[in-house]
């Protein structure tokens, strides 16, 4: 079957003025389009532009009306297609690696609602401000619901996105675990972030690239590398850059970023940013000719992050062994604690209660005569010896002192 030529993207003040007309918000064009409302303004100011699939549903949505455009999709953990750039995310490209199946989720009500919202980046208490407007009496989904809606939402992608960071499976999925654990014991923080899937993608990255992991004995081996020679050949042009130059290169070329949003989180000045981008392109290009295209490059990450069969944890047990941990390290200081109380205590009743005065350091003393010791008596204190023996006396002359 044959497919109309795209039509050309309008100019960004054209953009604006179609949106306009057409009675549609930023947030609307976000919420078809499965990105952030900064994303959309971005366009719009022409600081970015849109890429890939996204740049033709966007056009279509701007030239044809909303009527054309795509329809809200969405699919569980478990199902969902294989692209780098998962539901969530804040990219603007997709990875359409593969034929996307609409299916349905199961389960809790306002789920879908919640999945839609989390594409826009609305906190929560705009999540509450919308309930209002539409005659909600009350809030449809609970900080647990929202988090698994948020975690089903953004879970697989970044699965995939961390095992192109360090190539190793088991990591990847720690460091996204890890991760959503932290957005569970911040959640009052994370629900009112404007953008809760660039919180938990920053914080699996930081993870998932921290250098203290080569010192645990279970990744000092590396692990079996992808089956096609290709993909390894790939992985391993991407293992061989530094790891902020590969950060900024999966944000790019792979979410699907914009410059100024790339530059944003990895915390470096714009232009930084773009010659980081310029520089791992070039390397990568220098070992694999065949991907000097971007658009080359971006399907190639999308289809080397597909290729592996990566699966993240559910929801509540993320959910469970975050609180589990924070139990543990609540205990941890709390003994912590009672032993310092108890230092503190033994120390104040054994120290001394008063001052007491150093004793000099002992000085010997010279010239003194050495010390007699008792020894034979001569014949002349044995005769007196003797003679007062002789002369004891009974009675009172004992007593009476004679006078001479």
């Amino acid at each position: 079957m044959t497919q109309n030529p795209a039509a050309p993207l309008p100019t960004p003040k054209e953009r604006r003025r179609l949106r306009e007309n057409r009675s549609l918000s930023q947030a609307d064009v976000a919420t078809r389009l499965g990105v952030s409302r900064a994303t959309v303004r971005s366009w719009e100011n022409g600081r970015s532009a849109p890429r890939g699939r996204v740049r033709e549903e966007y056009t279509r949505l701007l030239t044809t009306g909303p009527s054309a455009a795509r329809p809200e999709v969405t699919v569980p953990q478990e199902d969902a297609a294989p692209e780098l750039v998962g539901a969530g995310t804040g990219g603007e490209a997709r990875a359409d690696v593969g034929k996307k199946r609409s299916v349905s989720v199961g389960g809790r009500p306002g789920r879908k609602r919640a999945e839609g919202r989390l594409a826009k980046g609305l906190p929560t208490e705009e999540w509450l401000a919308e309930d209002a407007r539409a005659g909600l009496s009350e809030p449809s989904l609970t900080p647990a619901q929202a988090f698994d809606a948020l975690y089903a939402f953004c879970a697989p992608a970044l699965v995939r996105q961390a095992y192109l960071l360090t190539g190793r499976r088991e990591l990847a999925r720690e460091s996204v675990e890890r991760a959503f654990q932290q957005a569970w014991y911040r959640w009052p923080e994370v629900a009112v972030d404007r953008d809760p899937a660039g919180w938990v993608r920053a914080t699996a990255y930081e993870y998932a690239l921290s250098p203290w992991h080569r010192l645990r004995p279970r990744y000092r081996h590396p692990e079996a590398p992808p089956a096609g020679a290709a993909d390894r050949a790939l992985l391993d042009a991407l293992l061989e850059l530094p790891p902020v130059y590969r950060r900024t290169l999966v944000l790019y070329d792979g979410v699907g970023l914009g410059l100024p949003e790339t530059a944003a989180e990895t915390e470096a000045s714009t232009p930084a940013a773009a010659n980081r981008v310029l520089h791992a392109r070039e390397a990568v290009a220098t070992k694999l000719p065949e991907l000097a295209s971007p658009e080359d490059l971006h399907w190639r990450l999308a289809e080397l992050a597909s290729a592996e069969r990566l699966r993240a944890a559910k929801p509540r047990t993320v959910r469970w062994y975050g609180e589990r941990r924070a139990q543990q390290w609540t205990r941890a200081a709390i003994a912590f604690t009672a032993l310092l109380i108890g230092v503190t205590v033994l120390t104040l009743g054994t120290a001394p209660d008063h001052y007491e005065a150093p004793l000099s350091p002992p000085e010997t003393i010279h010239g003194l005569p050495p010390k007699g010791a008792p020894g034979p008596l001569s014949a002349a204190q044995v005769k007196l010896r003797a003679r007062l023996r002789s002369q004891e006396m009974n009675g009172p002359e004992r007593l009476i002192p004679e006078t001479r």
